[in-house]
Parts: structure tokens; C-alpha cells; sequence
């Protein structure tokens, strides 16, 4: 009850800012996501290859980046602020302490994890008609649950090379032609847009196994901090790279974003 109570809260305020945005602005959102050269500044571009996985699509100075609208940048810059502040005054101090967990032990974890989530990954991919992929995940969850021990070890990969496939309903909404709309900064979750963030709300209550099992609570959320302080803790400081190198650190999170999600989406 609460769960979906939730959902319809979250999925109410993200059309509310549809509607208001559709109405004030005359491109339709679907139409915004469009490929132009922008120039960034020299600083954050020398400094792309200190991010992660998750925006390994920016990485070309010659290549056309995707821009997004950001008609909220005002309120989106105060809880780029607060997500800021968060970090260095909580998560990051949790997360070092964290971190007297052995390594292995903390991959371990992050496979764990990754092996509960096929079902989103799987899911997004046999709606996309991406067969060959879906498959990929469904032999993963069966090698890794029992080779790899519950999902503690990720043999799929480290034997038999096969890997992991990046699907979301994000994902699934860009590739039946959904444009990422314009740019939102969400308090603790982060960068996102009026799609993703459907999309995130769509895999979290619907295909994610930690909310769709009948657990507390408290217990939910427990899982979920554990996911992200485990998976920060395996993280190269990619967040303290762009605070030292980047002109404007929001400007290159938010045009990182954009082109990650729509390299994404193009794959």
C-alpha cells in the first residue's frame, strides 16, 4: 500500500513538471534531446577519463555532444548544493569507514547486488526486442546464482567473458524514440531527467527484488544504502576529481549525464 501510494506521489510531481514545461516551452519534450556541438571548457574534458563506468560515453573531444534542457537550473543548482554538501559532510566519511571491509569482500557485495537486478536489466531488454541481450542476463542469473555462489562471484564474466548488459526503462522509453526531457537534480539520488526519473521510479517499484518482496521498511532502505555506500566505496573519488578539476562542476555533471544516457540508448 505504501509502496504504490508512493509511486503515484513520485509519478504525480513528474508530470505536473511535464505539463507545466509542455505548455511554456513550444518544442514538444520529446523533441528536445538534440545532437549539438558544445564547446565545455578545456579543464573538464583533460579530465574524462577520472570518471566511471557510468559516464563512459563522454570521452571524445571531436565527438557531438547531446544536450538537455535545464529550465529548473536554479532550483536544480541548490540541490546540486545540497547533494554536495551530503556527500562530503556524510557519505564520504560513512563510505571511508566503509571501506575497512576487505575489497574482495566489498566486490562481492556489488555482485550480489547486480545479480538481485537482472530482472530490471532482463525485463527492459525483452521490451526493447533486444533477444540476444535478455538472454545474456538470463544465462548470467543462472551461472552467477550457482557457480557464483548466490551471486557473490561473477564467473558469467571472469569464465566465460560474458558480460553484463547496461537496461533500464529509461533506456526503454530513449529507444522507442522518448527524449530525455529537461535536466533534473534530484536531493540524495542525483543527476537525472523527466524520463530517467520515470524510468528509475517504473524499475524501483515494479522490477527492483528489494521492493517488490515483502519486506519492512526499514529493511528496504537498509538494502538500498548498503548498495550505494558499497558501490562509493569502490569508486576511483571520480566526484572529487570533477570538484578539483572542473570550471563548474554542475555544468560538466549535467552534460556528462545527458551523453551518457543517449550513448546508452544508442547502443
Amino acid at each position: 500500500m505504501h509502496k504504490h501510494r508512493f509511486f503515484t506521489v513520485i509519478t504525480g510531481i513528474f508530470l505536473a513538471l511535464a505539463f507545466v514545461l509542455v505548455v511554456v516551452q513550444p518544442t514538444p519534450l520529446w523533441a528536445q534531446e538534440t545532437d549539438t556541438t558544445v564547446s565545455g571548457d578545456a579543464a573538464s574534458r583533460e579530465n574524462k577519463d577520472d570518471f566511471d563506468d557510468d559516464f563512459d560515453d563522454f570521452d571524445d573531444e571531436d565527438e557531438e555532444f547531446v544536450t538537455i534542457s535545464d529550465p529548473l537550473e536554479p532550483i536544480n543548482r541548490g540541490f546540486f548544493w545540497f547533494n554536495d554538501k551530503l556527500y562530503f559532510y556524510l557519505i564520504k566519511p560513512v563510505t571511508r569507514v566503509y571501506r575497512v571491509v576487505p575489497e574482495k569482500a566489498r566486490v562481492s557485495v556489488s555482485n550480489f547486488f547486480s545479480n538481485v537486478f537482472t530482472p530490471i536489466r532482463f525485463a527492459n531488454a525483452l521490451v526493447q526486442l533486444k533477444f540476444r541481450d535478455a538472454g545474456t542476463e538470463l544465462g548470467r542469473l543462472l551461472i552467477n546464482s550457482t557457480i557464483g555462489i548466490g551471486g557473490l562471484f561473477d564467473p558469467a564474466k571472469n569464465i566465460y567473458g560474458i558480460r553484463k548488459k547496461s537496461e533500464d526503462f529509461g533506456q526503454t522509453l530513449g529507444h522507442y524514440g522518448i527524449g530525455q526531457g529537461f535536466y533534473l537534480v534530484l536531493p540524495i539520488f542525483g543527476p537525472s531527467s523527466l524520463r530517467d526519473g520515470l524510468g528509475d521510479a517504473v524499475d524501483a517499484y515494479y522490477l527492483n527484488p528489494i521492493y517488490t518482496l515483502d519486506l519492512k521498511d526499514r529493511d528496504k532502505y537498509t538494502l538500498w544504502a548498503l548498495d550505494q555506500i558499497n558501490a562509493l566505496s569502490l569508486d576511483r573519488d571520480t566526484y572529487e576529481a570533477i570538484k578539483r578539476e572542473s570550471l563548474d562542476p554542475y555544468v560538466f555533471v549535467r552534460d556528462a549525464y545527458s551523453q551518457n544516457r543517449a550513448g546508452k540508448v544508442r547502443k
